[in-house]
């Protein structure tokens, strides 16, 4: 045992919400095989968090009720270096909080966010993290960001120099203005066959395939219900999806084994992703149920080109812990494109990380360690900065420019 308390962040307001339990009760599994003593924090659909020894299994989530669980609500002391959870202070009558303080639960030495989507993988659990300055094992706000933005994602990767597909964005607004001009603009630029995807979801939750005007306008009435930013790619035809995972800090940094999933459907979608084998296994396993290849069936330069790419996205994006990039090919011209980085990915992509010798309790600890280091480096910036500036406002600041 080391001794450490690891507290996992899962569930979250995001629509990639079940997907993150079941990533969650993955790494849970495998941190306690690793030593670890294991903190679950679940984030309910309403924001609401709470912990409890019940939150280990999959059936406290198929009909919720924190009462029936024995759960404690909790809050995160935000102070820098404190590090604490707390229950939540109970309330009395009228709403009205009793005097005594709350009781502390327990101290984290690191966080764990297995959190899919907005609310968690975009940089906003990351930011809180910062600011109360605990270590934890996902990339950091620039990485989670961007990466999460499939519009500003590749608008930088596209500076940066590397090959993305080419694509349009057009806000909510735009298009309920004026729908007509915007399709005769997207037809005119792309042709059939087209992507729709909202800006900021994974999972490939409200992306569609559009082949003609009909399916393009119902795709885009789709993506406009998850986001008010939406971007549109033209199709390949029958693309081949590799995907490799990408796992380090700093300098620090190693490629995966490339994968290429199957799927019977023209485009990877969330049925696909996660529930077309849980009858086979009992419920979803997350992307680890996905049929795949292991290894790719792919040339060994095109191999050695994804995982040389894959570790530079990562260390442009100043990624850290472990991250699935996502890639297509097409077929007739041999041409590569990056597709997406997941900050995040489901299941924590433990099962490529296994095919390259590395099990899923030895991925925590690497984790871990990369938190640590990370953790490490921020505390030795400087953060404060003495001036005379305050001396000078002797009569108050009226009237005053800063």
């Amino acid at each position: 045992m080391n001794n450490l308390t690891m507290a996992v962040l899962f569930g979250s307001r995001a629509c990639e919400h079940d997907v993150s339990i079941i990533s969650a009760l993955q790494f849970m599994d495998a941190a306690d095989r690793a030593g670890y003593r294991v903190v679950p924090v679940y984030i309910t659909r309403e924001g609401v968090w709470y912990t409890g020894e019940a939150l280990r299994k999959i059936e406290a989530f198929k009909s919720f009720s924190p009462e029936a669980a024995g759960l404690v609500r909790v809050q995160l002391d935000t102070t820098a270096n404190a590090g604490d959870l707390w229950a939540w202070p109970p309330r009395a009558q009228g709403g009205l909080l009793h005097r005594r303080e709350p009781r502390p639960l327990c101290h984290i030495d690191v966080a764990v966010p297995v959190l899919h989507g907005l609310n968690g993988e975009d940089g906003t659990v990351q930011g809180m993290l910062e600011l109360c300055n605990i270590p934890y094992t996902s990339a950091g706000l620039l990485g989670s960001a961007v990466g999460m933005d499939k519009i500003a994602m590749k608008l930088l990767l596209r500076g940066a120099g590397f090959p993305v597909l080419d694509g349009e964005w057009f806000l909510r607004d735009e298009w309920r203005q004026d729908s007509a001009q915007i399709l005769d603009r997207l037809e005119a630029r792309f042709g059939y066959p087209m992507f729709v995807k909202p800006a900021n979801l994974g999972s490939s939750i409200g992306i569609a395939r559009a082949t003609d005007r009909a399916s393009l306008e119902e795709a885009v009435e789709v993506a406009i219900s998850y986001d008010r930013r939406i971007l549109v790619e033209p199709g390949i035809e029958e693309p081949r999806e590799v995907n490799c995972a990408v796992l380090g800090y700093g300098a620090d940094v190693r490629a995966s084994v490339c994968e290429m999933p199957v799927t019977g459907a023209d485009m990877l979608d969330f049925s696909e992703k996660y529930l077309r084998n849980a009858s086979k296994t009992g419920g979803s396993k997350g992307m680890q149920s996905l049929s795949r290849i292991v290894p790719a069936p792919i040339a060994p330069e095109m191999t050695e080109r994804i995982q040389k790419m894959s570790c530079e996205v990562f260390r442009t994006l100043d990624c850290k812990g472990t991250v699935r990039i996502d890639y297509m090919i097409d077929p007739k011209t041999d041409a590569l494109y990056l597709g997406e980085i997941n900050t995040i990915p489901g299941s924590l992509a433990f099962y490529l990380w296994n095919e390259c010798g590395l099990n899923y309790p030895a991925l925590v600890e690497q984790l871990v360690e990369y938190a640590f280091k990370a953790h490490a480096d921020k505390n030795h910036s400087v953060y404060t900065f003495d001036s005379t500036i305050l001396q000078g406002y002797v009569n108050g600041t009226k009237g005053v420019k800063a």
